[in-house]
């Protein structure tokens, strides 16, 4: 089990996030886990354990800053509320650099919906980050130069996608094509939060849970990881 930590970001303000160490203790690599639309709730904290399970450091980043919600009109209020670029360059950012900082000599970022739009913004803003795995999120293109992605990049994408439509996928892996960026992109048969075991309890009929498609992004994930952070 972990708890929370509180951490400084670039800019000298604090910051707090959920972290659990591995067995393997504060000389094992990292990985910041960014939270979905709904915050920092008790799904995002068993991904992190999960992670640590796996040999890893893992730090959630409270980007609602104790705030969580529990129906689709709340968390898009928080998501609205929210400063992206903040987020990328300051709270994310800071917590890859605690970890480097604290043990880890390699650290990388991994998030969910919107925590996967603010993985593809880390790629682009977190230097510090040594691989970058992003789940059914992306942000608007033009927020996205490719040139500066300097670490391989890992997508999971949904083709019934109804909040991230798969075209952007494919404007994006464009983008990443011409810049000549390390990366791989795999494609599901699926719903939106197809990895999230909770979004059929959700009761929303875009999101649906495939734990087959979920456990394949996971062992891709950990390959990946297994290639770029130890």
């Amino acid at each position: 089990m972990g708890g929370m930590i509180s951490y400084a970001r670039p800019d000298g303000k604090a910051s707090s996030g959920y972290g659990v160490e591995p067995t393997q203790g504060s000389q094992a690599p990292g990985v910041v886990v960014i939270q979905e639309w709904w915050g920092l709730d008790d799904q995002i904290k068993g991904v992190a354990e999960k992670l640590a399970a796996q040999g890893y450091r893992a730090l959630v980043p409270d980007l609602y800053r104790g705030k969580l919600a529990l129906a689709a009109n709340e968390a898009e209020h928080l998501m609205n509320g929210l400063d992206f670029a903040d987020a990328a360059t300051q709270d994310i950012r800071g917590a890859v650099q605690y970890l480097k900082a604290t043990g880890s000599s390699k650290a990388g970022v991994m998030g969910y919906c919107m925590g996967g739009a603010l993985t593809l913004l880390a790629s682009v803003f977190v230097p510090e980050s040594d691989a970058n795995a992003t789940w059914y999120g992306y942000p608007p293109l033009e927020a996205i130069d490719a040139a500066k992605i300097r670490a391989p990049l890992l997508g999971h994408w949904a083709t019934q996608d109804q909040f991230f439509a798969i075209g952007g996928v494919d404007a994006l892996e464009q983008k990443l094509k011409a810049a000549s960026a390390n990366y791989a992109f795999y494609r599901y048969d699926a719903k939106h939060a197809f990895a999230n075991e909770e979004s059929d309890a959700r009761k929303l009929p875009p999101l649906g849970y495939n734990p087959e498609a979920a456990k394949l992004a996971w062992d891709r994930t950990m390959a990946f990881f297994q290639d770029h952070l130890r």
